[in-house]
């Protein structure tokens, strides 16, 4: 009941707020095009499917905990699963086994991929990789801590159709923030599990949110949603240093949907809101 409310909360919010169109995805290609967005890989998962992960810590790479679990509910082991930081045709410039997979506390993945959107502000793993990418290949990213209704983002991932190169939004839009959940129109597919969100700060970005499920509203507008990062960012890290004994939440919901195959024979993996 709580996820409905959730989910009908930002529905009916939607109705008050005009449309913001997203601009066209800009595919990058090249090592000239990836200038920047190096630390941005694909995250494979040994036949489980395809994801999109970003390099946070020379070692450590964030993205959406579904990933990181079968159609069973059943997590991956660590090695199971292979980072390519700035994947592009078949080739990589770093490529890192994983070594240890830290889930939020509050996330639980059951059988039959349903999810509920309270679930859906847990949605986030760490991932220890095997050895450290240098700072040379790929810059980490840092978290952004204060997002904002109306604020501008940018999204970076890979997906169904484009699995061979990072896909590029320029510019979209935060629609909503309640309950440690961001709405946005940002145009992600399957595959787009876990690609970060990024907000100007600066001179620079810094990742704001991560992709964890998409949806429509009462037009038939797709929309997307994420996480607030900052405190389960730092909890996921104090976790990798110390270890822990998490006790895990069940809910239910939000169907997670895999459709499409990349060159390598993976499926992409995302979730849809119900």
């Amino acid at each position: 009941m709580i996820a409905s409310r959730m989910i009908c909360f930002f529905l009916a919010s939607l109705m008050a707020l005009p449309a913001i169109g997203g601009e066209t995805l800009q595919p990058l290609r090249s090592r000239g095009e990836l200038l920047g967005w190096e630390a941005i890989g694909r995250l494979d998962l040994a036949g489980q499917g395809f994801c999109t992960a970003a390099l946070i810590a020379p070692d450590q790479v964030l993205t959406a905990a579904h990933c990181v679990f079968d159609e069973t509910g059943r997590q991956l082991v660590p090695e199971s699963i292979t980072f390519h930081a700035g994947y592009v045709s078949g080739d990589a410039l770093s490529v890192r086994e994983v070594e240890r997979i830290v889930v939020d506390a509050g996330y639980n993945d059951v059988p039959n991929g349903k999810i509920s959107s309270v679930m859906m502000r847990h949605d986030v793993a760490l991932l220890r990789l095997r050895s450290p990418i240098l700072s040379g290949e790929a810059n980490p990213f840092a978290i952004y801590t204060d997002p904002k209704p109306g604020e501008k983002v940018s999204v970076l991932s890979y997906g169904r159709g484009r699995s061979e190169h990072i896909s590029w939004q320029r510019d979209c839009a935060i629609l909503q923030r309640a309950g440690g959940l961001l709405m946005f129109d940002c145009d992600v597919t399957f595959g787009s599990s876990g690609a970060p969100v990024f907000v100007r700060y600066g001179n620079r970005v810094r990742i704001l949110s991560l992709m964890s499920a998409i949806g429509e509203d009462h037009n038939g507008e797709k929309r997307s949603y994420g996480m607030e990062l900052p405190e389960i960012v730092a909890e996921l890290k104090h976790r990798m240093r110390v270890g822990d004994a998490s006790t895990l939440r069940i809910g239910s919901g939000a169907k997670r949907v895999q459709v499409g195959v990349g060159k390598s024979g993976s499926s992409a993996k995302f979730i849809k809101v119900d």
